[in-house]
């Protein structure tokens, strides 16, 4: 989720705190298929909030969102041109829809957070072309993750295969430290130069979470709610993220619950 708190250093966790935030992670990524068979066309996005709000609250956890600066929802559901903290309420999904669910969990006073993209009945050939780009982004993300390597990669090759697709990578909102806190150091840049900033250490946990715009780059914040953040063209925006661990060998996926990346 990609607000913005900054902390003070980067936390290396301890084998309890690590198992800890894997628990909430994959609780987080099993919200997501929790809500997944809802998502449908007719369905409005407070409904499949109480969803992700009822499944999170029957295992024992609660949302990190509610609550925070003001946010009174469990989820973030960001719709076609809403590039992220789209809220929930009385929209009704449409044929042809793209949108992003992003979903923090608190469990045992750990977090986990992780969000993925659904689609609406048929999209057309150019939406699920950013998709597909904005989800290879991510895994492109997950490959620079181990140990020495410096955090600008993340977000320069990231940048670096989306604009080879003609689209924009979004500079406004970062991934972030996570598991002990919300929010936490680093700030993982999506665009970022190449071999800068600090080096990565076996124990970091973060997220990785590339927004990437068929338009402009650039964001708009609705003025009304002061939290949905849109393109400034009105052009689509497709979102994935996954929460990682940086171990000695591989990057662990912890939001990671269908085997897309090998365990280390």
């Amino acid at each position: 989720m990609a607000f913005r708190e900054k902390g003070s250093k980067i936390i290396i966790k301890n084998a309890e705190q690590i198992e800890g935030i894997r628990r909430s992670s994959r609780l987080a990524a099993q919200s997501l298929k929790e809500v997944a068979p809802f998502v449908k066309a007719g369905v409005t996005t407070e409904f499949l909030n109480n969803i992700v709000k009822e499944f999170v609250r029957d295992n024992k956890a609660i949302s990190a969102t509610v609550g925070y600066n003001g946010y009174k929802h469990e989820t973030c559901i960001s719709v076609n041109d809403v590039i992220c903290h789209g809220i929930p309420g009385k929209y009704e999904l449409r044929d042809g829809d793209i949108l992003n669910i992003d979903v923090t969990t608190i469990l045992d006073g750990f977090y986990g957070d992780t969000s993925k993209m659904f689609t609406i009945g048929t999209i057309t050939d150019h939406a699920q072309k950013l998709i597909d780009v904005s989800k290879e982004c991510l895994r492109i993300g997950i490959l620079q993750c181990r140990p020495g390597n410096r955090f600008g990669n993340i977000g320069y090759e990231i940048n670096k295969y989306a604009t080879s697709f003609g689209y924009s990578v979004v500079y406004e909102f970062c991934g972030h430290g996570v598991g002990l806190r919300f929010h936490e150091e680093p700030e993982v840049c999506h665009v970022d130069e190449k071999d800068t900033g600090t080096m990565m250490a076996a124990g970091m946990i973060f997220t990785i979470e590339p927004m990437i715009n068929a338009g402009k780059a650039r964001s708009k914040v609705d003025k009304h709610d002061g939290w949905t953040a849109r393109t400034i063209d009105g052009k689509l925006s497709a979102q994935f993220e996954h929460t990682i661990l940086i171990t000695p060998t591989r990057p662990d996926v912890l939001t990671d619950i269908d085997g897309e990346f090998p365990k280390p």
